[in-house]
């Protein structure tokens, strides 16, 4: 396990998602914990209890893997500021836009693509395997999942941009106008 990292496994989870906000599709993924309602676990329940209710896991190697994913997580995204140097040195990015239509029209970042099932199959068709893939959301998460779907279709070079356009709003492009989702 990675020795700078502990978890306590009577943190709830609650807790352990705020500070390791992958942790839940990493459970999902390797353990089927946490993604739906049979396999749920509330906010105010331990890592230790909901290791103990499905089928006794092993914590430590359950932190484990939630650290390892965490560190994948990070791996997977680009900051704000490399993703506007890198745009402004002229590199070839290819910008997907996961969120609502309306949230696209509302702001977006030059050049980018909003999302659509018929887009989704022209990538994956045709989509180059090695240029750098950017997708981004609002704050960061449904990116996530977007990136980490197509790194397992085979895009070598996929990032999610930490933050979302509410992070590029703040730290690169301040004209670019910021809203809050209710």
């Amino acid at each position: 396990m990675n020795s700078t990292v502990a978890i306590d496994p009577s943190i709830t989870m609650k807790e352990l998602l705020v500070q390791f906000p992958g942790a839940q599709r990493a459970l999902f993924r390797k353990y089927h914990i946490g993604g739906c309602s049979s396999c749920g676990f509330s906010p105010e329940e331990t890592l230790a209890g909901v290791c103990a209710r499905n089928e006794n896991l092993n914590v430590d190697e359950v932190v484990e893997h939630i650290v390892t994913s965490h560190e994948a997580d990070q791996a997977m995204q680009i900051e704000p500021r490399e993703l506007s140097d890198r745009i402004a040195s002229g590199d070839e990015i290819y910008l997907l836009d996961v969120r609502t239509r309306e949230e696209h029209d509302a702001a977006k970042l030059p050049g980018s693509r909003l999302f659509t099932q018929e887009l989704m199959q022209e990538i994956l068709a045709n989509g180059s395997r090695t240029n750098l893939f950017v997708i981004y959301d609002h704050q960061g998460a449904r990116s996530m999942d977007a990136a980490a779907y197509f790194q397992g279709h085979g895009f070598e070079n996929v990032k999610s941009l930490r933050g979302g356009i509410d992070a590029w709003s703040a730290e690169v492009d301040p004209k670019l106008p910021r809203y809050h989702l209710e």
